[in-house]
């Protein structure tokens, strides 16, 4: 019975995982649901079967090592296409006002929507529920200020979206507008 699935199971398990998936993590799935110990060799064996797999031209992904794990992945060859879908989702999921808002709130969080709303100069409820929706943003606590209104951060989704580890990584703020000039003063 384990033979039977034992290597279905290893699919199963690569298939699910959100990221590269160890030999070890496997393991540990593995024994536990079949109450037996197995050895890191018969996994390798396995998983290198799975890979010999899904490098069959029949497969538009296959079996990669990669990130110290286990992932399926895009083969080469049907990357644009599916490149092509993906960035149009992409550009659907954020809109300008939500774009505008999410940028305001990573530079100047913990921030409150009344805040939001003077830089923005309108209502932001809408491009915050949409935020919050698309967990970019999370509710960080509530403000002293009167009426304690609710502080917004971003996510560590927010930081998956944009490929970056830390804040530190946004791009730095430049000022968009100058103070003008005094008749008579020479710009400094």
């Amino acid at each position: 019975m384990i033979a039977d699935q034992f290597e279905l199971h290893i699919e199963a398990i690569i298939f699910c995982a959100s990221e590269p998936i160890s030999l070890g993590e496997m393991q540990v799935g593995l024994e536990e649901h079949y109450e037996t110990v197995f050895s890191e060799e018969l996994l390798k064996e396995a998983v290198q079967k799975l890979m010999a797999k899904y490098n069959l031209p029949q497969f538009s992904f296959g079996l990669t090592e990669i990130g110290g794990g286990y992932q399926f992945l895009t083969k080469p060859a049907f990357q644009p296409s599916v490149g092509a879908i993906l960035k149009q989702k992409v550009k659907k999921r954020l809109s300008t006002a939500a774009m505008e808002t999410l940028s305001i709130i990573a530079y100047k969080q913990p921030v409150t929507k009344p805040d939001l709303e003077k830089i923005r100069g309108v209502n932001c409820d809408y491009a915050i529920q949409k935020l919050l929706e698309k967990e970019l943003i999370v509710i960080a606590g509530k403000s002293e200020s009167p009426g304690r209104p609710v502080l917004y951060a971003t996510s560590k989704k927010f930081m998956d979206y944009f490929g970056i580890n830390h804040l530190g990584e946004l791009p730095e703020l430049k000022e968009l507008a100058e103070e003008p000039n005094s008749i008579g003063e020479a710009k400094t």
